[in-house]
């Protein structure tokens, strides 16, 4: 009999999130699952990991299922690493990651944890997908996304991934006979233009709150802000080798 895939599930909103409750119900579905997720929420976190504090992780029963599950103090990034060198007896067949409560396209994928675990799956050599469903409300309605996760979770198993890839997939907030299909795109070239709410405490105390507007810079056709205004999924492949490979041979050129 074939071994069923084993698959690693986490994310950055925390274990308890409608959003990986979700995932790992599509999950067990296809492979054996063990989740290591954050106890805790870590939107926004990226690419952080543990190094002056302790880490505890502990096993947890969320709900019914087949699923083993462990609850983690610490990153999303450290919640993989936590997997793979001390939970799991072997490398994972996949990693997947969240539902994300919220979009991670554009730039979004520097900040967010969610991207963050998958990444971090990948340089340890394990394929990884992020998702992130474009919905901030913790009652968001995953159902409609459904079938096209367990697509692409299985065409990545047939298929596997570059070295050094990972997929992206964003998912607009539309019903399931509105979304038109899945385009495979590049990251636009937006950014968040920020701005700093300064208050003051109840005890005379200054601080500040962030807020911003995002602006898209590209108005081009196949980038993954453009797939999701115009009802589709965004699937974006990144890689995590930074260089700017472009500018090599200008710097090069300087008098150094």
């Amino acid at each position: 009999m074939q071994e069923r895939p084993l698959i690693l599930v986490t994310n950055d909103d925390g274990i308890t999130a409608p959003g990986i409750r979700m995932l790992i119900e599509i999950m067990n579905k296809i492979g054996d699952v063990v989740v290591v997720a954050p106890d805790s929420p870590q939107s926004g976190m990226g690419h952080a990991i543990t190094v002056d504090n302790v880490l505890r992780c502990n096993p947890i029963t969320i709900d019914e299922g087949p699923q083993i599950e462990y609850s983690c103090s610490g990153t999303p990034a450290d919640c993989v690493k936590m997997a793979k060198n001390e939970i799991l007896n072997r490398i994972p067949d996949l990693c997947v990651s969240g539902i994300n409560h919220g979009a991670n396209s554009s730039i979004n994928v520097l900040y967010s944890g969610t991207m963050s675990a998958a990444v971090e799956a990948g340089i340890e050599g394990i394929p990884a997908i992020g998702f992130s469903l474009l919905d901030f409300d913790w009652h968001a309605d995953f159902r409609a996304a459904k079938k096209y996760i367990e697509k692409i979770v299985l065409n990545v198993l047939l298929n596997g991934l570059p070295d050094g890839v990972v997929l992206n997939v964003n998912i607009p907030k539309l019903k399931e006979d509105e979304i038109k299909g899945v385009r495979v795109c590049r990251q636009a070239n937006g950014y968040w233009k920020e701005n700093f709410d300064k208050r003051k405490s109840p005890y005379g105390k200054e601080y500040y709150w962030l807020s911003g507007e995002f602006v898209n810079k590209d108005k081009g056709q196949d980038t993954d802000i453009w797939a999701l205004e115009n009802g589709f999924i965004s699937m974006v492949p990144v890689h995590f080798d930074m260089t700017a490979h472009h500018a090599i041979q200008k710097l090069n050129s300087w008098d150094i």
